[in-house]
């Protein structure tokens, strides 16, 4: 098989590798079920019955139609699909796997139902140009003109481009491109026939040797993770940092109090040392002098003063 059905849904835009912005369609492709097999020797022609989708309300013959393939409800639609030989014809009640038959970088023919217009004219629906706007034309701006010859042949035409209903046709968007495959959903680049929830045919044609991929967010969601990792591990590193200052400063804490407690040993241990490149200060026990010599040396100054007053 070289085609698959399936729903449009919406329009979007994707990222190439290269940066490239590109419109895209969603199509959903799955439920995709042959219900029977057309063979050249009974119907003339290799060719399978595909059926998608469900619908609430069936009559007899739409169930009679999906009986021999085993499925227990109506489909939405029934679509043919002709096929090359019979090397890979399928069988009855097989489900379609979108990504046996398409891949990315393909390039597909898109069949679908266009949107219906309503009646429109002939500016619209077929893009003439309309009458000149002066000299005395005052209401054939949109009018199609002459729409025949005279006696010869004395008629219109068949296919007379002219005013009609407009759209709800089927139409066939050829060269497009699958961005992506997966089992119950096709990503097509660009824009295919119809609106939303309309029912199309993907037919593969060829393929495209420069595809460009689109863009993986796998690799953001890798930067991502790597960059939590990084900021996990700074965050690990400050409270590191806080940790071994904390245990500093309790240290320093200890040494302080330690010191408070012991005075003199903390005092001679920091003026006795040489290394500061000062000279030993004396401890506040050599700087003491006794009372009772203090007292000595003053009676013995006052004594000389009054042998000196004397003499004179």
């Amino acid at each position: 098989m070289d085609a698959v059905i399936g729903q449009k849904k919406e329009q979007g835009q994707k990222f190439l590798e290269n940066g490239k912005r590109i419109p895209v369609t969603y199509i959903d492709v799955a439920g995709s079920r042959v219900i029977s097999v057309r063979t050249p020797d009974k119907d003339g022609v290799f060719a399978v019955r595909v059926s998608f989708g469900k619908r609430k309300r069936a009559n007899k013959a739409i169930m009679g139609s999906v009986k021999a393939s085993g499925q227990d409800f109506a489909p939405l639609a029934i679509r043919e699909i002709r096929l090359a030989d019979d090397s890979s014809t399928p069988n009855v009640g097989d489900f379609i796997k979108p990504t046996e038959i398409l891949k990315p970088g393909d390039i597909v023919a898109v069949s679908g139902v266009s949107k219906g217009k309503g009646f429109a004219g002939v500016v619209k629906r077929h893009g003439f140009h309309g009458g000149p706007k002066t000299h005395g034309q005052s209401d054939r701006h949109r009018a199609p003109g002459s729409i025949g010859q005279g006696t010869t042949p004395g008629r219109v035409l068949r296919g007379k481009r002219m005013a009609g209903r407009m759209g709800a046709d089927n139409v066939t968007v050829r060269n497009l491109e699958v961005v992506d495959v997966s089992d119950d959903q096709v990503l097509i680049k660009g824009l295919v026939p119809g609106a939303k929830k309309t029912l199309i045919v993907i037919r593969k044609i060829g393929e495209n040797k420069k595809f460009v991929p689109l863009y993986s967010e796998a690799t953001g969601e890798n930067t991502e993770v790597s960059t939590g990792s990084s900021s996990v591990s700074d965050d690990a590193q400050t409270v590191q940092d806080e940790t071994s200052n904390s245990d500093s400063s309790s240290l320093s804490e200890s040494q302080s109090t330690e010191e408070i407690e012991n005075p003199t040993e903390s005092e001679g241990s920091t003026l006795d040392s040489s290394e500061n490149g000062q000279a030993p200060v004396a401890s506040q026990a050599d700087l003491e002098v006794p009372t009772e010599e203090i007292k000595e040396g003053e009676s013995s100054d006052a004594e000389a003063m009054d042998d000196k007053e004397d003499a004179k």
